[in-house]
């Protein structure tokens, strides 16, 4: 112990070289604290020194090299009351603060986000990703977060800031109303906003929230699933093509493997009867649609007539519009009508079911 004092007293360099990635904040240790009046403090750039005496913070040193002594500790020597004319040790405790940027810092939801989407309704979503952290205000990051602790790494805040970054998006991505489709195109645009949002709360903590980076927002396995189907769907494009391509595929595979032919030849069957089932059914449901008609068909029983109007052929048309032509004289006995089942053109007159329209016209005037 004697000898430790001794050493103490004669040590006048005080210097941190950080030889690790994580730590934000280490004590300087001296036997019983004792620093020796005149000393030489080394402040290295991303480093600023902070000096404690009777638990207070006495003097803060920004990068540079000084000699300890009154000159430039004016706070600290109004706490000390230097009795052997500023010549002996004195008792402050030295915590080097490390101010560079800690990067990759990871953030991430415990629990999935509940939103409303206007296209699937409520959905959960995860989001994870990194950011970069540094101290801003060493004062208020020691009396805050590291006190009395004389190693103090990133391990021992990032929780509670991952807390807070969570606890943010939520909040955020609730607010913005984003579909989830076009999240994925507002990742950059989200971590700048969230960035930006969260400044007052790392401030309180002395700390500088520099950048936050989402790298994804995922949907629940089951809801993802469904999307892979609907993309999948998308991609087969025509069902038809597709059933005749499984077929061909599965009779090329069949015809590579003779051996479990037969064992496999009922199964076999089955697929290709199936998907030729499908593929006629499809098939008939296009000829149909392609071949509808624009306007429906005559009523079932109801016999069409074409008709021959200033040697144009016009209609088909039912017994309901021919009685009106007849009426009007548009059609007489000596028209020339047609319809289905008719080897040829023939006088209205001589059609049977027209007959009855020209009862209550009288027939022409006999020649002369």
């Amino acid at each position: 112990m004697i000898w430790n004092k001794l050493l103490g007293e004669f040590i006048d360099v005080i210097e941190w070289t950080d030889d690790s990635n994580d730590t934000l904040v280490y004590r300087f240790e001296r036997h019983g604290n004792e620093i020796k009046y005149g000393a030489q403090l080394t402040v290295r750039e991303s480093q600023v020194a902070v000096f404690v005496s009777q638990g207070r913070i006495a003097d803060v040193f920004e990068p540079g090299m000084y000699t300890l002594g009154t000159q430039n500790m004016p706070i600290f020597t109004t706490l000390e009351s230097w009795p052997h004319g500023f010549q002996s040790p004195f008792k402050a405790e030295v915590y080097f603060v490390n101010t560079r940027r800690f990067t990759d810092l990871k953030w991430g939801t415990k629990h999935p986000i509940t939103l409303r989407d206007k296209e699937f309704g409520p959905v959960r979503l995860r989001a994870f990703g990194t950011y970069v952290i540094r101290i801003k205000d060493p004062v208020v990051f020691l009396k805050e977060i590291v006190g009395t602790d004389g190693y103090f790494t990133v391990d021992e805040v990032s929780d509670q800031l991952r807390n807070l970054i969570a606890s943010d998006f939520a909040r955020v991505i609730g607010e913005a109303s984003i579909p989830v489709l076009d999240l994925a195109a507002n990742y950059d645009d989200l971590g700048t906003f969230l960035t930006n949002a969260m400044t007052s709360a790392f401030a309180q903590y002395g700390l500088e929230l520099t950048r936050l980076l989402i790298e994804n927002i995922s949907l629940p396995p089951a809801v993802e699933a469904a999307l892979d189907k609907r993309t999948s769907m998308g991609v087969i494009g025509d069902l038809r093509q597709y059933s005749q391509f499984q077929a061909a595929e599965a009779m090329a595979a069949a015809a590579a493997n003779p051996s479990g032919t037969a064992a496999a030849g009922v199964g076999m069957g089955m697929g290709i009867g199936m998907a030729k089932q499908m593929t006629e059914a499809m098939g008939a449901g296009a000829a149909a649609s392609s071949t509808a008609p624009a306007t429906p068909p005559p009523l079932p029983g109801g016999q069409t007539y074409f008709v021959a109007i200033d040697g144009k052929q016009a209609g088909p048309f039912d017994m309901n519009t021919l009685r009106g032509h007849a009426a009007s004289g548009t059609l007489t006995r000596d028209t020339l009508v047609w319809s289905q089942g008719m080897a040829n053109w023939i006088r209205a007159g001589d059609v049977e079911d027209l007959t009855g329209l020209f009862t209550s016209v009288p027939p022409p005037l006999p020649p002369s």
